[in-house]
């Protein structure tokens, strides 16, 4: 009795999250076909550290918008490869690329943080784009964005990338990153509400106003956060400023990791970090390991056809997504698998940050007893 009843409560559950991923799916838009945007409009914004294998593809693209990009500035996050020899042999080709160079991390301050409020200041155009080093902007990108913000009137506009996918372990396991937020985060309402909880952001590529940036505070708001573009996008929306997130295939594309370690090592630093209370975290893991990995452990021990029906409706989930996004179908088969992968990366986060090691990405170690 107590496993159908529990199987029940799944199927409900599970159901229920269906209808926002199919509403996400069919309602949540992405940028319309625009202009090439006034000459000089705007500045790209690359922060870099240790970059110098992604930065040739990023500026590539980034001088290939034309003449809407007036610059594109580099901050060299205090590198130790050929990042900033990258940037240099760029500035020599072309006079928009100029290197940024790094000066000493402030107290209180991560470091991609500050690389971007650097640039900020640095900058000259009206509007900015930051953007990751390993994401690449398609043909005419700053002007499609440009173009959709003056006419949804907003003064920040993240374009949620597309996921390149090469390795197994990419294909496997990256897929997750959209599952987590779209089987939760109902986008098409954000379209219609201005509260700072449906401020959404993908850091690897985000156009602000300079005016409003810096009346915001900038990513000075943000100095201490690991997850900052979340972040950003909530304090925007807190300080009055209207912000959007839509999806941006077509617009921008990003590689985030090659491989498990790399995927492991970027998870693990944001995970239990991007949650303002523990106990927000504790009901996110609980949510995945009960709903969305229990239907498949119920299998196990009962066959009853709420269960069924509940394991049947995750999946769906994960297929709908992986067609919107492009995504391997195959990888919805392994959904158990990234779950126990993703709950084993939760609990790892939460005890480095709780036990005072913290977690460590390039070189650097944030929520550690001692900063570095």
């Amino acid at each position: 009795m107590i496993p159908m009843i529990f199987a029940i409560l799944l199927l409900v559950l599970s159901a229920s999250i269906l209808l926002v991923v199919l509403w996400n799916v069919a309602a949540w838009p992405g940028f319309r076909e625009a202009g090439r945007g006034e000459p000089r409009a705007v500045s790209v914004l690359i922060p870099a550290r240790d970059e110098e294998s992604n930065l040739p593809g990023c500026l590539d693209s980034a001088l290939a918008q034309g003449e809407v990009v007036a610059e594109v500035l580099v901050y060299d996050d205090h590198s130790t490869d050929g990042t900033a020899g990258v940037v240099r042999r760029y500035a020599a080709r072309d006079r928009r690329v100029r290197l940024i160079e790094a000066s000493s991390l402030p107290q209180g301050w991560c470091g991609k943080t500050y690389a971007c409020a650097r640039l900020a200041e640095e900058a000259g155009s009206e509007w900015m784009i930051f953007l990751d080093a390993d994401a690449r902007l398609e043909e005419w990108a700053a002007g499609r964005m440009l173009g959709e913000a003056r006419r949804r009137n907003v003064t920040l506009l993240s374009a949620w990338p597309a996921l390149r996918l090469e390795s197994f372990w990419e294909k496997a396991l990256m897929p997750l990153l959209n599952y987590v937020v779209f089987t939760l985060f109902p986008a098409p309402l954000s379209l219609a509400r201005w509260d700072a909880s449906l401020g959404l952001a993908h850091g690897a590529c985000i156009l602000v106003e300079r005016a409003s940036y810096f009346a915001v505070g900038g990513h000075a708001a943000v100095r201490d956060q690991v997850f900052e573009d979340q972040r950003l996008a909530q304090a925007w929306r807190a300080r009055g400023e209207r912000g959007l997130c839509l999806d941006g295939r077509g617009v921008v594309s990003v590689r985030m990791y090659r491989s498990f370690g790399e995927i492991w090592g970027g998870f693990q630093k944001n995970f239990f970090p991007a949650f303002r209370r523990e106990s927000s975290f504790w009901l996110f893991l609980l949510a995945h390991a009960a709903v969305f990995l229990g239907p498949f452990l119920l299998l196990a021990c009962t066959r009853a056809w709420p269960a069924w029906l509940a394991a049947a409706c995750v999946l769906a989930q994960r297929a709908l997504l992986a067609l919107r996004f492009k995504h391997p179908l195959w990888s919805v088969l392994l959904h158990p698998v990234a779950e126990v992968i993703l709950i084993a990366l939760g609990l790892t986060s939460w005890r480095r940050c709780r036990s005072g090691r913290g977690v460590e990405w390039k070189g650097r170690r944030y929520h550690a007893n001692s900063s570095s």
